[in-house]
């Protein structure tokens, strides 16, 4: 109804003159609206030009400090479909969702589609021990960073196929195509990952920054350690953790440390120099430059471009 009544509205104002053929033509689509990049691409990847769809996110901009304005929250309150991450960096979500109640929009939170661990790698109600370290004492928080592991990608990317699917019966068999299509490249992304880890001797990780990789160590067998955790606040490393840093780089004798896109990188760089280590980039997809997002830059596109750093890693 709520569809119905807004193409009615436009095609009023389209005879009034008072919008273009291309804005009614728009009003005809399913809304979808995403808070950041990961399910933003993945839906562009599934619908294409079925949707109108919205990135809350801008290009650039910093996840865990964003704060949403008030056309953000029309967005979602006009949207057919909203999709968000479900941790704390977007607990604004929960207050919006409780005061604009929608009988016709679906809300698809991605850590309700996946089991979610830690940030030290224990799974919900389990006490598994691994060997994930960081640098300081954190206590521990559930990782939002659910898609870089491509095995949950592909979990997730089904569930947002349903909910179009459901949504939009019309353009179903389009849907389900693209999903085809795009299982098949996570499946070989996957792959890929799994021959680098599969081929080396080495299975440690250290990162000079954040780590929002839990589910990706996780999935590939991998231990690390860093500096922060991946929703840390923290901008200065302790003396202690550089020291660790240090010591773990040169105790496994690790050829490369790593940081993640949108960083200054500087931990990186000194942890480089004093090692002989090489600094690289690690693209965790969490947001993207507005360089790359103007380029049409994908999810896939920037996992596949850790490959050869994560095979130089474990060299």
């Amino acid at each position: 109804m709520k569809k119905a009544m807004m193409v009615l509205l436009l095609a009023l104002l389209l005879m009034a003159g008072s919008v273009s053929a291309a804005e009614a033509a728009e009003a005809d689509k399913l809304q979808v609206v995403a808070t950041i990049f990961p399910q933003y691409d993945f839906i562009r990847a599934i619908a294409g030009d079925k949707v109108e769809l919205t990135m809350l996110l801008k290009p650039g901009a910093e996840i865990h400090s964003y704060e949403p304005s008030p056309q953000d929250i029309l967005a979602i309150q006009k949207s057919d479909l909203f999709v968000y991450v479900g941790g704390e960096s977007d607990a604004w979500i929960k207050t919006i969702l409780e005061s604009a109640q929608s009988d016709t929009r679906k809300d698809v939170a991605l850590m309700e589609l996946v089991e979610t661990t830690d940030e030290h790698g224990h799974e919900h109600d389990e006490d598994h021990e691994h060997e994930y370290t960081h640098g300081e004492d954190h206590e521990h928080e559930y990782d939002e960073h659910v898609w870089t592991s491509p095995v949950n990608t592909m979990t997730i990317v089904s569930c947002l196929t349903d909910a179009l699917c459901e949504l939009d019966e019309a353009n179903a068999d389009f849907y389900r195509a693209n999903e085809k299509a795009y299982l098949a490249e996570l499946t070989e992304l996957d792959e890929a990952f799994r021959e680098v880890v599969a081929s080396s001797e080495k299975k440690h990780l250290v990162f000079g920054d954040r780590f929002p990789l839990t589910y990706f160590v996780l999935e590939y067998g991998l231990t690390y350690s860093a500096a922060f955790p991946g929703c840390a606040s923290e901008s200065e490393p302790s003396a202690a953790t550089v020291t660790q840093l240090i010591m773990d780089i040169m105790k496994e004798q690790i050829p490369v440390v790593f940081y993640i896109e949108l960083s200054n990188h500087q931990l990186a760089d000194v942890l480089a120099e004093q090692t002989g280590a090489k600094a690289m980039l690690f693209y965790t997809c969490q947001n993207i430059t507005s360089d790359d997002f103007a380029a049409g830059k994908t999810y896939l596109e920037l996992m596949r471009m850790n490959i050869e750093p994560l095979r130089e890693a474990l060299s």
